[in-house]
């Protein structure tokens, strides 16, 4: 290089830096970021800015890729910057740019609800639109409240979920949410919360290696509690597939027909928590097909549209349904964006893709691939288990692999955003870190990833956890 260019190169960054920098200073100023401490940032640390994407990679402001390991926030299915997709927003907003789904229809509404009902399983044959997952999860528990007071059971108000489980962040969801210091800011929260054991068998030392005993167990913790309160004040019980907070706990064989038993047994509505799980993400359109059981209702979002548009659903049985569409009964419940005409469009597109490129099949062709990589992490003694499915991967770190000995307290923040987490997005890889319940980190890239994308992730994790054991 001559001594030109040098100068031309540093000169363009040293621009990108001063961009970058104002552009720091203005979203410390103005922008009130989710879930973040703002008081980290300052002019030594930066807030991260992504400028652009493609495929399964995003860039910051300065230029430096990034292998977007977590999907955005398990939503970018098919990645980053189609243009497909976003032509279809573009027509549909040519066309009709906004009206509501308050008495009123709209074609790319109508078209979604019927291609959502094709692929759901069972006779979930209903769908209501949101504009994400918090609000699909409250209006399934203002939907099974209000449906057994129309079936004349009006003491059925409480819900029942599971330890560590995360269901958004409106009042109704945080309520159903089991991630206590999201909770205690906002109490009293909504009455009627109970909390059960969930499937995490890394933890489940009583039962040893017996899967089908600690299914039993678990299954039958939510019979436990319905007899506690009494059936006849349930309304519903709110499970993920794979639950995510705590780290991709898979259920163990037989969990979810045993529940569904249950559910049944008592009158009890089973809502599948698909918001994470559906379109795609373990190689299926829903969890709920994966784990071969049909809840009541499907609460779904992310990855509806790969993030190109925001939308939610919640997808109904016609049992559930139809006391609504009898005596002039109205679901008394409604979002002004919901079913947003730009977003059903690119919801048909985004499926449409799914179908055309194979999404679905990619998945479960590479699961084996991506499990057997990240299996090769247990040589390392900081790892003590390797759990999900699909692309959907949780990796819990422990001091001791014998005892299963976790991190605690000043411990596990250490490790976890003093250490992994910075040197990770150094290395070009965007995951979590999390700590809800005990440490790990969880990997859940675009559905598009193939095996040079996987090695990258695993090869970057190996040598970083690696790292870790001589940081602490």
């Amino acid at each position: 290089m001559t001594t030109t260019e040098q100068y031309t190169d540093g000169m363009a960054s040293n621009m990108l830096d001063d961009e970058t920098h104002s552009m720091s200073e203005r979203a410390r100023r103005h922008l009130w970021m989710h879930f973040s401490s703002m008081s980290n940032y300052s002019d030594e640390f930066e807030v991260p800015i992504m400028v652009r994407g493609e495929g399964a990679y995003v860039y910051d402001s300065r230029g430096k890729r990034y292998l977007d390991g977590l999907s955005g926030l398990f939503t970018s299915q098919l990645g980053h910057g189609r243009t497909d997709l976003a032509e279809a927003a573009a027509h549909q907003a040519g066309q009709l740019g906004y009206f509501p789904l308050w008495t009123y229809a709209h074609p790319p509404a109508i078209d979604l609800a019927e291609r959502i009902a094709g692929i759901a399983p069972g006779d979930l044959n209903r769908v209501f639109f949101t504009t994400g997952g918090s609000e699909a999860v409250e209006s399934a528990w203002k939907l099974a409240r209000q449906y057994h007071r129309l079936m004349g059971d009006h003491g059925r108000y409480k819900v029942i979920s599971r330890d560590i489980a995360y269901h958004g962040t409106t009042m109704g969801a945080l309520t159903i949410t089991s991630v206590i210091p999201y909770r205690t800011p906002f109490e009293p929260l909504v009455p009627g919360a109970i909390k059960v054991p969930n499937t995490n068998f890394y933890r489940a030392r009583e039962h040893g290696d017996d899967a089908t005993d600690f299914s039993v167990w678990s299954a039958d913790q939510i019979e436990d509690a319905l007899l506690r309160e009494g059936p006849e004040t349930v309304a519903a019980v709110f499970l993920e597939p794979v639950q995510n907070a705590g780290g991709c706990f898979t259920p163990p064989p037989g969990y979810f027909q045993r529940v569904r038993e249950i559910c049944d047994r008592y009158g009890v509505l089973l809502v599948s928590d698909e918001v994470i799980c559906a379109f795609g993400r373990l190689g299926e359109w829903f969890g709920s097909t994966k784990y071969d059981y049909v809840p009541d209702m499907i609460t779904c979002a992310k990855g509806l549209t790969s993030g190109y548009a925001p939308l939610g659903a919640l997808i109904v049985n016609d049992k559930v349904a139809a006391p609504f569409f009898e005596q002039n009964n109205t679901f008394l419940h409604g979002i002004t964006f919901a079913g947003h005409p730009v977003s059903c469009a690119v919801a048909l597109k985004n499926i449409q893709i799914f179908e055309d490129e194979k999404i679905l099949e990619h998945v479960r062709g590479k699961e084996g691939y991506f499990k057997e990589r990240l299996e090769s992490l247990l040589d390392l003694p900081i790892v003590g288990d390797i759990r999900g499915t699909g692309y959907f991967w949780g990796i819990e770190l422990v001091r001791d692999q014998g005892s299963k000995e976790t991190f605690h307290g000043e411990d596990a923040e250490r490790l976890l955003r003093g250490f992994l987490s910075p040197e990770l997005f150094r290395r070009g890889l965007i995951c979590r870190s999390d700590d809800r319940g005990d440490p790990v980190v969880q990997i859940a890239p675009p559905l598009i990833c193939d095996t040079e994308e996987i090695d990258f992730i695993v090869d970057t994790l190996h040598s970083v956890l690696a790292e870790a054991t001589n940081h602490l």
